[in-house]
């Protein structure tokens, strides 16, 4: 694969929920005004939707794994085509939930989503990866929504902004578990907030995810198996399948010109990472979520243009639960040409520290989808301009 073709795989748009602004907004199935800025969409519905039943995530873990990626799969039963503006995720047991991301899956592709949901009943899949290619990378499924530890609130999007559901598509809960800490049933749910599209003008919300490599040996002194790099990876595989190797071969080579996976950025306990990407489109940015795991000290997403660099989001002092999602400064532009940067910086020593990651084994941390491995993720939401 070339490196144009990595980074067009990787940065395929996808669409989430990015706002500063928090509002309420009703539950049910009732019709009720939504504000948007000076506007008010009237004919507003909004529903909840969820699996039938409670699942268990220990009942899907394999290979000692303490990390579980399961799709549901939900109808909203859209009988004509809809725009979202509003959403929140439910938490059944907040304790175990990493994340949750919940996708679109166009009428093009309910026959595909139908077929993984019967093949065990009705009750979901293994998905880690992406939800409709359980094997495979990041693919072009368009994000509804999300949630990460934090606030449990609705996320309405940005004024004059929504995320176009035609009519007869599905929603896709993708829920990470982490077993660390508890193994009960859950039953998570997500409420979206919908007007009709017919007459909305509301201008399409896109959002980029950009990636750097985490690239963290294990700390001088720390010694086991596992702090071999391959070993590490190979271990990796083994506990979230051959995707694992593809997404993190694959972000390796788009960053390259950026990233030493053999020489990581260390100074005394920190390691850093950081990877450029090049804008394809003229946008009008929005706001960006910063997102690492439990090794997390603090992430900088930035928009370089020329000799201009304008700060998207910066956490100086990372909080894996408290994750939240930070505007952009007013009069934001990207233009084809210009660089998203991402940087993440991590403290491989809270391993031997955290109550929640000291009782395993030592390791080399690469990316990985489980909470004992690490992500430096920023996505960027924009509208066309």
């Amino acid at each position: 694969m070339t490196l144009r073709g990595n980074r067009v795989r990787l940065l395929a748009a996808v669409c989430v929920v990015l706002s500063a602004t928090l509002t309420a907004c009703s539950s049910g199935s009732t019709a009720s005004p939504t504000t948007k800025g000076s506007a008010t969409l009237a004919s507003s519905v909004t529903d909840t939707f969820g699996p039938s039943s409670a699942f268990s995530p220990s009942s899907a873990a394999v290979n000692g794994s303490t990390d579980v990626y399961h799709c549901f799969l939900v109808d909203p039963h859209l009988a004509s085509d809809r725009e979202l503006v509003s959403s929140e995720f439910l938490p059944g047991a907040p304790k175990e939930v990493h994340h949750a991301i919940y996708f679109l899956i166009p009428p093009a592709h309910v026959a595909e989503a139908r077929a993984l949901d019967a093949g065990s009943n009705g009750r979901g899949w293994s998905c880690f990866g992406a939800p409709l290619n359980p094997s495979g990378t990041f693919d072009n499924t368009t994000w509804l929504g999300g949630w990460a530890p934090g606030p449990i609130v609705p996320h309405p999007t940005p004024a004059g902004t929504g995320i176009g559901m035609p009519a007869g598509s599905l929603v896709v809960m993708q829920i990470h578990y982490n077993l660390l800490a508890g193994t009960a049933p859950d039953r998570s749910r997500v409420r979206i907030t919908t007007v009709p599209a017919a007459g909305s003008h509301l201008q399409e919300l896109v959002a980029t995810k950009y990636v750097a490599p985490p690239d963290l040996p294990c700390p001088t002194g720390v010694t086991g198996p596992l702090c071999d790099r391959q070993a590490s990876i190979a271990d990796l595989v083994a506990r979230t399948g051959p995707q694992a190797q593809a997404l993190l071969d694959a972000i390796e080579l788009a960053c390259s010109s950026d990233h030493d996976a053999a020489h990581p950025q260390v100074s005394g306990n920190l390691v850093s990472t950081t990877c450029s990407w090049s804008v394809d489109k003229s946008e009008h940015i929005l706001g960006a979520t910063p997102h690492m795991h439990l090794l997390g000290q603090s992430e900088t997403i930035s928009l370089v243009s020329g000799s201009t660099t304008t700060v998207l989001a910066k956490v100086a002092h990372y909080n894996f639960d408290g994750q939240v999602s930070y505007p952009a400064p007013a009069g934001t532009y990207a233009r084809p040409g210009d660089k998203v940067q991402v940087t993440c910086t991590y403290d491989p020593t809270l391993r031997q520290e955290l109550p929640s990651l000291r009782k395993l084994p030592a390791r080399y941390v690469t990316w990985g989808d489980g909470s004992s491995d690490e992500m430096c993720l920023g996505t960027v939401g924009w509208v066309a301009h």
